[in-house]
């Protein structure tokens, strides 16, 4: 891939915790410049491709990849969702002060699991993206 040792050995470094600054230190650069070393090596085509190349070796011999993640999610939030009677000391379901039964349901686990999902398939995101042109047009022109 023409990666240098040092660039390898990143590569190597950035998988153990995904820390670009601190797979950069383990790997030789300088604790000052290891941030912008980081972003910088990420960036290059040839560190990319290594780590695609090496992400894609892990998961075929774990058997570890997207798709089994996302199965293991799905199994969580409907495990997380089953509702669980809140029993009393005798063993007999809690009831509320209207009569109805109280249940209970691992709502960090579902909430977690949910939200895993939801980044996965894009459906949240962290900032809002603009149409630029448009805002650009209008400002120049006036409007139509």
């Amino acid at each position: 891939m023409g990666l240098t040792d040092r660039k390898k050995r990143f590569v190597e470094e950035y998988l153990v915790d995904m820390n670009g600054a601190a797979a950069a230190r383990r790997a030789g650069y300088s604790e000052k410049g290891a941030s912008q070393a980081a972003s910088r090596l990420l960036h290059e085509p040839a560190v990319q491709a290594a780590l695609v190349e090496a992400r894609a070796g892990v998961s075929a011999r774990t058997g570890v990849d997207a798709e089994y993640v996302v199965r293991a999610l799905v199994e969580i939030v409907e495990r997380s969702m089953q509702r669980v009677p809140v029993l009393t000391a005798r063993g007999e379901q809690m009831v509320d002060e209207e009569g109805r039964g109280v249940w209970r349901f691992d709502a960090r686990s579902a909430n977690k699991a949910l939200e895993l999902l939801g980044r996965h398939l894009g459906m949240f995101t962290d900032r809002i993206e603009a149409d630029v042109r448009e805002s650009v047009k209008v400002v120049l022109f006036g409007g139509e």
